[in-house]
């Protein structure tokens, strides 16, 4: 998902245009080198390949009754209130 931007755009429309012109003019060519997480690589992948393989595991041993209780109870939650009648 892509991170959204936290800067507001104005509501003045002159505003709004001198910000446009002056970003499609500016002399940035290159972007920012984004900055070092300070996390190793090769551990970040190894974490990555656990994960993928970890939740497919996890749901082909569940069997349909724990599937749907769990999906209630995240139902429950998100919404706010009980789906059982």
């Amino acid at each position: 998902m892509p991170q959204r931007s936290s800067k507001k755009k104005p509501r003045d429309l002159n505003v709004l245009a001198a910000s446009i012109v002056d970003q499609a003019t500016s002399e940035e060519a290159e972007p920012p080198e984004p900055e070092d997480s300070g996390k190793n690589p090769h551990a970040v992948a190894l974490g990555r390949l656990g994960g993928k393989k970890g939740g497919p595991a996890r749901a082909a041993k569940l069997n349909k009754g724990r599937r749907s209780e769990i999906a209630r109870k995240a139902a429950e939650a998100r919404w706010g209130r009980s789906t059982r009648a």
